[in-house]
């Protein structure tokens, strides 16, 4: 399998209290509102995250990315008030993650050399 985008979606149970929670998370608004209790974030120009009001499936959603730069997204999630827990596994990365209201599980790393 060879992929060419990933589009990651979180399922929340309160559309408008998980939006100022991602918009505080990621930094910025939405990229696009594609339809009511949807809000989409273009996080590269072949990855999406998305929101979407689903009380069914709500919460356990587990989220990685990569960033350029750990010690600044984590200094920029300190501003916007997002607890983070930090660590360093064993293989020497350096790992932050937070949770939203929900319970969905968000992580972010800088990759080695990057």
């Amino acid at each position: 399998m060879e992929a060419t985008h990933v589009f990651a979606g979180l399922a929340v149970s309160n559309y408008e209290a998980a939006l100022s929670w991602y918009e505080r998370l990621l930094g910025r608004s939405p990229d696009r509102l594609p339809k009511a209790g949807e809000a989409v974030w273009q996080l590269t120009a072949t990855s999406l995250l998305y929101i979407v009001e689903d009380t069914r499936r709500v919460g356990g959603g587990l989220v990685t990315i990569a960033v350029s730069d750990l010690d600044e997204h984590l200094a920029e999630l300190v501003e916007h008030g997002i607890p983070v827990h930090s660590e360093t596994l064993a293989n020497g990365i350096r790992k932050a993650t937070a949770s939203d209201p929900d319970g969905n599980t968000l992580s972010f790393f800088e990759a080695p050399g990057g």
